[in-house]
């Protein structure tokens, strides 16, 4: 553990070869938290791989905090890591949103960062928001029409399941939640998923890091909407890999090819037979090839 302040501590961790290539690997979500296959995405034999829980996430406490959780907050978490591991420089993984907070660090540390590899690509648009929530409608009707009936309204649909999640009936929002779950594995799938049953802790769990992703889908992410594009600039001429699904129903793939656009010196790889998931083989093996690069 490691005290940030702000009455945070994180949980980090460290696997594979002490000697290796410093990695740091950014896990998803937001609330997300690291997962024990996340070192199996990575050649243990080469790389010093570095992980940890972000505020509010999974081992880190107080679990499901909100109070001083911002993107800048994590953006000096991992600062504060990295000094602490006593690491000059490192390679940076990320998925999702792990790629949107990789970007954020790395604009703001271009000289810690030694390059990085980055999959399924989220911008934190206000346009990528809105896609998962109501853009990815017809992709499962059944399922997205259950999560709009449980928070009836005229806002965005975005706002309104934030709002639920975040608001004081703890029996509404966890109603919400697992629809919300049931949703995101519909998509991820692309088949109906079955509406989860929850005991007592998974529910705790759950709410925890549900409402941590709401706090920042709500606001954005904290971040201005173009706020990717000066990002990329300030990153162009580092060797970054984007590695995108064809089939990723969560981040649509136009994201990737904007960012790879917006920034010089980049390259961009398709994977055919994935989707949003890292753990395909497809993708996995793609990740340990883009690595290969660096080792």
């Amino acid at each position: 553990m490691l005290g940030v302040g702000d009455g945070h501590a994180i949980w980090f961790g460290q696997y594979g070869n002490p000697d290796g290539t410093p990695l740091l690997f950014l896990h998803g979500g937001p609330g997300s938290g690291c997962s024990p296959r996340h070192p199996g995405l990575f050649d243990a034999s080469r790389f010093r791989i570095v992980m940890f829980d972000q505020r509010g996430c999974g081992r880190s406490n107080p679990r499901g905090a909100l109070a001083a959780n911002t993107t800048a907050d994590l953006v000096a978490d991992i600062e504060r890591l990295r000094q602490h591991l006593g690491v000059n420089r490192w390679l940076v993984s990320g998925g999702s949103w792990g790629s949107t907070l990789a970007l954020a660090w790395g604009a703001h540390h271009r000289d810690a960062c030694l390059g990085m590899v980055l999959r399924g690509i989220f911008l934190a648009r206000r346009s990528d928001i809105d896609w998962f929530f109501d853009g990815a409608g017809a992709l499962q009707p059944a399922a997205h029409t259950r999560l709009a009936s449980c928070v009836p309204g005229k806002k965005r649909l975005a706002e309104r399941v934030c709002d639920a999640v975040l608001g004081a009936g703890h029996g509404h929002a966890l109603e919400v939640v697992r629809h919300w779950m049931q949703w995101e594995e519909s998509l991820t799938r692309g088949q109906p998923a079955a509406l989860p049953q929850l005991d007592a802790a998974s529910a705790a769990r759950a709410l925890d890091k549900y409402r941590v992703q709401a706090h920042y889908l709500r606001h954005d992410c904290f971040q201005p909407e173009d706020e990717w594009q000066h990002q990329a600039a300030g990153l162009a001429g580092l060797p970054i890999r984007l590695l995108h699904g064809r089939r990723d129903r969560i981040c649509r793939p136009e994201a990737a090819l904007a960012l790879h656009e917006h920034l010089p010196g980049s390259r961009l790889l398709w994977v055919d037979e994935a989707g949003h998931d890292p753990f395909e083989p497809a993708m996995q093996a793609a990740l340990h090839e883009a690595f290969a690069a660096f080792s």
